[in-house]
C-alpha cells in the first residue's frame, strides 16, 4: 500500500498534490497528515521539487478552505447548522461541529484562522465562522496561507527527511498506511451512519 500511494503521488505530480490537499479541506478522503509527508518523500527521491511541493500543497489547502468560508458568509450560523443537520452526514459535519468552530473563533478572534489551520480537528471548519463573522477576504487569505504554509511545510519536511531510510520506512509504513486507509473509511462510514440517524431523530 505504501509503495502504491507513493507511486500515485509521484505520477500525479504537483496537480495531484494540489487536488488532494484541496479535497482534504472539503471532503475527507485522505488526511493531509498522509498526503504531504508522502509528497515530501517523493520530492526527496528527486521526482518533485521540495519547495514546489510545499507551495502547491499550501495553495490547495487555502483554495479548499474557500468554499467553507463562502458557505459561512452566505448562510450564517443558524442556516449552516440546519444544512449540517440535514445534509452534513455526507461530509461528516454536524451542527455541533459548527458550534464548536464558532466558539473557537469567538475565543481567539481572527488569529483563530491562523492557529486553527495548524490543528487537524479544527483546520477545515475554522473557515465557517470566519465567513459568518464577515472576516475580510484579504485577512482570511493571509492567516489561512500562513497557517497552511507552516502545516504543509512541517509535514513535507517529515517525509523528506525519511527518504534516506526508505527500506525501513517502506517496511514499517506499508501495514500502517494500509491500516490508516481502512480506518479512515470505517470512521467516515461510522460518522455518516451516526449523523444520518441523528438527523432523522430531530
Amino acid at each position: 500500500m505504501f509503495d502504491k500511494i507513493v507511486e500515485i503521488v509521484s505520477s500525479l505530480g504537483y496537480v495531484g498534490v494540489f487536488l488532494l490537499m484541496l479535497l482534504e479541506n472539503i471532503f475527507p478522503p485522505i488526511p493531509s497528515e498522509l498526503i504531504m509527508p508522502l509528497a515530501g518523500f517523493v520530492a526527496a527521491r528527486g521526482d518533485l521539487n521540495f519547495i514546489a511541493v510545499i507551495l502547491v500543497g499550501t495553495a490547495g489547502s487555502v483554495v479548499g478552505a474557500l468554499p467553507w468560508y463562502y458557505a459561512g458568509a452566505k448562510l450564517g450560523q443558524d442556516r449552516m447548522k440546519r444544512l449540517a443537520g440535514r445534509w452534513g452526514h455526507w461530509l461528516t459535519l454536524s451542527p455541533e461541529d459548527v458550534d464548536k468552530a464558532s466558539d473557537w473563533f469567538g475565543r481567539h478572534g481572527k488569529a483563530a484562522v491562523f492557529f486553527g489551520r495548524l490543528i487537524p480537528a479544527v483546520r477545515t471548519l475554522i473557515s465557517v465562522p470566519a465567513g459568518i463573522a464577515g472576516m475580510s477576504m484579504p485577512l482570511f487569505l493571509l492567516y489561512s496561507t500562513l497557517g497552511s504554509l507552516i502545516w504543509t511545510a512541517l509535514l513535507a519536511l517529515a517525509g523528506y527527511l525519511l527518504e534516506s531510510q526508505y527500506e525501513k520506512v517502506s517496511q514499517y509504513m506499508d501495514p500502517i498506511s494500509t491500516g490508516v486507509v481502512v480506518l479512515m473509511v470505517l470512521y467516515y462510514l461510522y460518522r455518516l451512519i451516526r449523523q444520518r440517524f441523528a438527523g432523522r431523530n430531530r
